[in-house]
């Protein structure tokens, strides 16, 4: 695949953090929620992260945007509007930008927060809510920043005489609106979507996968799409990576990764998606013991303890992230032999 189709590509992300313990609060040991993340998002397209609760998918996803320092490795992003005159793009590392770039960046790549009740500040209308970017860059003021607001809020599904009502005014699926259009509002090329959906009711979050979708096709958005849901990353993404123990271990085209699981972990989460057939019963893989503490992970493949196909080489060598074919990448010592149960239809 070509570099210039690529616009975010993410090379050996790590994200430790420090425990301390003692009168002198020494760091005695590192939680290591992203552990080693290698993965890329093409232009335009949606790139659905998934995996267990604490997996590290948030932080991920924040240490990308730079919200979280990164403790190592390199988050390459392609920036169209820092590129010099005649040149196409202009990459920049995000984890080692200055902080004056990395000002300039935040243009090009925004987040969509989890939890609509606690993203937006009680004490600012609407209007200021969305119009705060603007503000912030210097991009436009007064009148010229109250149509832009009205135009924005236009595009989520809301009308121009909510700008100057408080967010305790609205359910939750017009306050993740709201977060839609403040994360519009630069223009961005990325956009991070922290489960947008998981605090709403389902026929909202429908309403709200449905707007994701047509504002990707109207602004030409780029999606990482952070979630837990397997349905719902199978209606709106176009590639799928799986998550465990702060790695990658399974990464591939949607309907081939629901099709041919070719990690067993992955294997085991689609096996608990309900599939709406009383008449078929799929075999429900029970994964044995708990999560290993990111503090103290297993040695060799961090999901051999609960992996039902494990031999004694899991338990020593760590498996390489590599391409199967098709860019179908998998962790995985057997991934070649192993034959394993996709999931029926969600």
């Amino acid at each position: 695949m070509s570099s210039e189709k690529i616009l975010l590509e993410v090379r050996g992300l790590k994200k430790y953090f420090p425990v301390r313990a003692g009168i002198l609060r020494r760091v005695v040991a590192q939680v290591k929620a992203v552990d080693g993340v290698d993965m890329y998002i093409k232009e335009r397209e949606t790139l659905g992260l998934v995996g267990e609760s604490g997996c590290g998918k948030t932080t991920a996803g924040r240490s990308i945007l730079r919200l979280l320092e990164p403790t190592a490795g390199e988050v390459l992003f392609r920036s169209k509007k820092l590129a010099e005159a005649g040149g196409e793009y202009m990459e920049v590392d995000v984890a080692a930008a200055p902080r004056k770039l990395l000002k300039s960046l935040r243009r090009d790549m925004q987040i969509i927060f989890q939890d609509p009740y606690s993203s937006l500040n009680p004490r600012m209308t609407v209007g200021a809510i969305v119009g705060e970017p603007l503000l912030v860059h210097g991009i436009s003021q007064g009148r010229e920043r109250e149509e832009r607001v009205r135009e924005l809020l236009g595009s989520v599904g809301l009308k121009p005489d909510h700008m100057q009502r408080y967010p305790h005014e609205f359910s939750g699926g017009q306050r993740q609106r709201i977060g839609v259009a403040r994360a519009l509002a630069l223009d961005p090329q990325l956009v991070v979507a922290d489960e947008p959906v998981s605090a709403l009711d389902v026929s909202i979050q429908a309403q709200v996968l449905n707007l994701l979708e047509s504002l990707q096709e109207e602004f030409g958005l780029t999606y990482l799409f952070v979630a837990h849901d397997l349905s719902v990353v199978k209606h709106i993404s176009d590639r799928v990576a799986v998550m465990y123990l702060g790695r990658i271990v399974e990464l591939a085209e949607t309907e081939a990764l629901f099709s041919n699981p070719k990690h067993p972990y992955t294997e085991a989460l689609m096996s608990a998606v309900p599939v709406p057939d009383p008449d078929y019963n799929v075999e429900r893989i029970l994964l044995a013991g708990d999560v290993p503490s990111p503090v103290n992970p297993p040695s060799g493949c961090y999901f051999h303890p609960r992996c039902r196909y494990r031999k004694e080489v899991c338990e020593t060598d760590s498996p390489t992230y590599r391409d199967l074919g098709g860019e179908h990448f998998v962790t995985c010592h057997f991934a070649d032999t192993l034959n394993l149960q996709p999931v029926r239809t969600i």
